[in-house]
């Protein structure tokens, strides 16, 4: 069984940077493909960005591009969402997810979800 925790999300001004990271428990987290994705109320959870399992390829939905940045840190379990020049669109609770392959999908289809954090952006 693996575990996620995501932690870093909170409030910020529109412009403002936040990084988001996410811890997974158990030996395997170096082995598979991470994701985040984020939802706001009364919308369907929708894809930010993602990265194989050892950090070589990344995705982004084209809403982030430029502005967001994934990465990885195998050594210590860790995975991270740096997401610069924020904006009051990005507010949505943001959940990681991992999958269990070793390449990384745009789609929903990841085998372990997060509780999720929420970011706020004001304007």
């Amino acid at each position: 069984q693996v575990q996620l925790v995501e932690s870093g999300g909170g409030l910020v001004q529109a412009g403002d940077s936040l990084r988001l990271s996410c811890t997974a428990s158990g030996r395997t987290f170096s082995s598979y493909a991470m994701g985040w994705f984020r939802q706001t109320p009364g919308k369907e959870r929708e894809f930010v960005a993602s990265i194989n399992w050892n950090g070589g390829r990344t995705y982004y939905a084209d809403s982030v591009e430029g502005r967001f940045t994934i990465s990885r840190d195998n050594a210590k379990n860790t995975m991270y969402l740096q997401m610069n020049s924020l904006k009051p669109e990005d507010t949505a609770v943001y959940y990681c997810a991992l999958r269990k392959a070793m390449l990384a999908t745009t789609t929903s289809n990841y085998h372990y979800w997060g509780q999720g954090t929420q970011v706020t952006v004001s304007s």
